[in-house]
This record gives C-alpha cells, sequence and structure tokens, in this order.
C-alpha cells in the first residue's frame, strides 16, 4: 500500500509540474509576442539586444536558459521547492525558443513565420495532455476508443488551425511584412 502511495504522490507531484511549466509557458509566449509586436510597431523604445550589430533573437535566451537548467537537474539534485523553480525557468525557456521555431528552420526568414505558430500549438497540446490527461494506464485500456477519438479530434482540430493560419496568413501578411 506505501508503494501504491508513494506513486501517486510522485505522480501528484510531476502533474503539478506539468501545469506550472504549462502556465509559464503560456503566459511567456503570449509576453514575448505582445513585447515583440509593440516594439515592431514602434509603440515601445527597441529594447533588444545586439552584439556587433546583430540583433540576438530571444531563442537564444531560450536556448541558453534550458541548457542551464538541464544541468541544475543533473548535478545539483534540487529540493521540491527548487524543482518549482526549474519548471518555471523550463517554461519559460521552451517558450522563447519555440516562439521562433521559424528562425531554426529559415535562419534568414522572418519573425512571423507559420512554423512557429505551429510549434507553439503542438508544445501547448503535448503540455496540455500531460497538465491535464488523466494518467491512469487503466484509463487507455479500459477506454482506449474514446482515447482515440480524442487523438484523432486533436488532429482534426491541428489540420483546422493549420488551414486557419494559411488563410491569415493570406490576409494579414502584407500589414506584418509593413511592420516587420
Amino acid at each position: 500500500m506505501d508503494d501504491f502511495g508513494g506513486k501517486q504522490a510522485a505522480r501528484s507531484a510531476n502533474r503539478a509540474l506539468a501545469r506550472l511549466i504549462f502556465f509559464t509557458f503560456l503566459l511567456t509566449f503570449i509576453a514575448s509576442r505582445v513585447l515583440v509586436f509593440l516594439i515592431m510597431s514602434r509603440r515601445l523604445p527597441d529594447l533588444y539586444l545586439y552584439v556587433g550589430g546583430t540583433h540576438v533573437h530571444h531563442l537564444n535566451y531560450g536556448i541558453f536558459l534550458l541548457c542551464g537548467v538541464g544541468a541544475y537537474l543533473l548535478f545539483a539534485r534540487p529540493t521540491q521547492k527548487r524543482w518549482r523553480r526549474a519548471a518555471v525557468a523550463y517554461g519559460i525557456g521552451l517558450a522563447l525558443t519555440f516562439d521562433e521555431f521559424g528562425m531554426w528552420l529559415h535562419l534568414g526568414g522572418g519573425y512571423w513565420q507559420r512554423a512557429s505558430f505551429d510549434a507553439v500549438a503542438v508544445i501547448i497540446a503535448i503540455l496540455g495532455f500531460f497538465a491535464y490527461f488523466p494518467v491512469q494506464v487503466s484509463l487507455w485500456k479500459r477506454y482506449w476508443w474514446q482515447s482515440a477519438i480524442i487523438i484523432l479530434a486533436c488532429i482534426a482540430f491541428f489540420v483546422m488551425l493549420a488551414d486557419s493560419f494559411q488563410y491569415a496568413s493570406e490576409k494579414f501578411n502584407s500589414v506584418t511584412e509593413q511592420v516587420e
């Protein structure tokens, strides 16, 4: 019985961390998009970091943050309170990095690439799944067809989301190019 209780406590703690990462990821993504839009529309001053005349994109901050979190978790063996801090830093780093995912694929491309939106949508779905979907394996065995329907519904949602991004891209591409 103690082993089962220990597993339940660990699952509960993992879900709490997944929810914290999910929430932090969403807030960071929204904040970075709003901040970039305000800077590009000249409503805020240019806050970007330039090194030798080269703009350092925020995906670099995210990469360094993810590297730091990984090293910290490997070498520091944190306590529960510090796990939460690491989860927050991980969510921030993940959002900063995937917000500019399109630049991973097209280094010379602009900021408003659809690949970035798609990557963020996939990451949000994955984080949301781990944060809020029931974790009992028996649910998968018992309700496999409901699980299959949910997975198919998610796939259909992403197909429709891709179509809507294509439509929005066609309608607003000239506007975002002017802002850039």
